[in-house]
């Protein structure tokens, strides 16, 4: 059944009709009048400032009442057709967070003289749920003079967006992991330009690492100098070229000079080839692997996406790592019992789909103790993942379809296009690192934006603060990208 709006014109309009509507302030209603108005006074927006202000916590701007009694007149009385001449409000009181309010407005006087439109009076008044009246005055109008009935227009959600917030509330753990102990020595890998040593920076100031610059001396001041960058408090060990400065960095990890790495302006592989060499390298009993944390619109939380950027094509044996790296960095950041969800084009094994098989061993590999510390559940395709409504759809009955924080890639052409699509056409938020070395190794991007890298480095900063790295041993060499 169509839902009307109508009006009260003037024939039906007497003093003392009244009407309301009630409405609950979150902070929802916050960002959408701060981005409506463009009104961004710290008192209403920032609950840091919000705190030391009068009132102590957030209110709502006193426009944000006005715009409910506006709602009363235009859509219940008079209703649609009324034209607004003036208002002359009081605010008495604050709205806080999460109070309710209910909004009045009564007629107090009705104009028909002559000479011009019919016009109206209408007291307003707005009362939280502690009875108490916040706002009080008087509206004018132009009253309607003819009935008017309408279709209600439902207006499409409004869904806030936020891109990146679950990463920066990943930093703020990391800080808090942080307090109190020296920040990570990280060796920040032939940093020579703006981003690279610019991202490092950031997290020096943030209190999560303490980077040493490795690489060739005079192109990283150069590019220190071009960048405004200052380099003072930040030592830097000289290497004559990129391949150099990997090697080194690497060796200072293998000697305890520095507990993480982070890859500046070089090649992924020029990196990855000195950390996987068999003698000299940071492998351990562990496959190497990558994972990305991946804030995406709309989700809940952070998920993670692996292996996307190191194992190309992984047997069952390197999947059964690369799930148990991903586990280990999961509980770093605090998620006990993760929800793993094997990737596969299909929820059902297929025997020729080859990594459906792969992901009902895995999950059998769980049963036995061979992964452990999480929930595993698949093959399910993306959808049944991530969607408990593409789940339930399907008759998927499991406790990870819908809800997984962990996605296991088939390979790395699935894993890295997914990645990209997240981040390119979801507006996802994306950072990464590497796993199963002796140090955790932040393998940044090019492209990847100061916060991103920032994050990376929380990342880094979680894992070695919550697991020390198996024992080192020989494997064979492992295909990287």
């Amino acid at each position: 059944m169509t839902e009307l709006i109508e009006n009260r014109p003037l024939a039906e309009l007497k003093i003392g009709d009244s009407a309301s509507l009630t409405r609950n302030f979150t902070e929802d209603d916050v960002q959408t009048f701060a981005l409506m108005s463009g009104d961004v006074n710290p008192s209403h927006v920032d609950a840091t400032f919000a705190a030391s202000d009068p009132f102590h916590k957030i209110v709502a701007h006193g426009m944000w009442s006005a715009a409910l009694i506006s709602n009363v007149l235009g859509t219940q009385l008079p209703g649609p057709g009324t034209v607004y001449l003036g208002q002359n409000l009081q605010f008495l009181k604050p709205v806080f967070l999460d109070d309710t309010v209910r909004v009045t407005v009564t007629v107090a006087a009705i104009d028909t003289a002559t000479g011009h439109a019919p016009r109206a009076t209408l007291h307003c008044r707005v009362v939280n749920q502690r009875n108490e009246t916040v706002v009080q005055g008087d509206a004018q109008v132009l009253v309607p003079t003819e009935k008017i009935s309408r279709p209600r227009v439902h207006l499409p959600r409004l869904e806030l967006r936020d891109p990146g917030v679950k990463l920066r509330a990943l930093v703020a753990q990391a800080q808090a992991a942080a307090s109190g102990r020296a920040p990570l020595a990280m060796a920040v890998v032939h940093a020579v330009d703006a981003v690279s040593l610019g991202g490092a920076v950031d997290a020096a100031q943030a209190g999560l690492i303490a980077p040493v610059f490795v690489g060739p001396e005079a192109k990283i001041r150069a590019a220190a100098a071009a960048a405004g960058i200052d380099l003072g408090p930040y030592p830097i060990v000289a290497t004559e070229h990129s391949h150099a400065a990997a090697a080194k960095a690497v060796a200072m990890a293998r000697a305890g000079e520095v507990q993480a790495l982070m890859k500046g302006s070089l090649h992924t592989d020029e990196l990855m080839h000195a950390v996987v060499d068999a003698e000299n390298g940071l492998r351990t009993a562990r496959r190497i692997s990558h994972v990305f944390v991946i804030d995406a619109v709309g989700q809940p939380r952070l998920q993670l996406l692996t292996d996307a950027a190191v194992n190309v094509t992984p047997d069952l044996e390197a999947k059964r790592d690369i799930v148990q790296n991903a586990i280990d960095l999961a509980h770093a950041l605090g998620i006990a019992q993760p929800k793993v969800a094997i990737l596969s084009a299909v929820e059902t094994v297929n025997p020729k789909i080859p990594s459906t098989i792969d992901a009902a061993a895995l999950c059998k590999m769980a049963d036995r103790g061979q992964i452990q510390g999480g929930l595993l559940d698949g093959p399910l395709a993306f959808d049944n993942a991530v969607s408990k409504r593409a789940a339930q759809t399907k008759g998927i009955v499991s406790e990870v379809a819908g809800d997984a924080d962990i996605l296991v890639a088939p390979d790395l052409e699935a894993g890295n296009m997914l990645a990209k699509q997240l981040e390119y056409l979801a507006e996802a938020k994306v950072a990464g690192i590497v796993l199963g070395t002796r140090v955790p190794v932040v393998l940044t991007s090019r492209s990847d934006l100061p916060d991103a890298r920032m994050a990376s480095c929380a990342l880094a900063v979680l894992l070695a603060a919550a697991t020390r790295p198996p024992a080192s041993t020989s494997q064979d060499p492992m295909t990287s990208a």
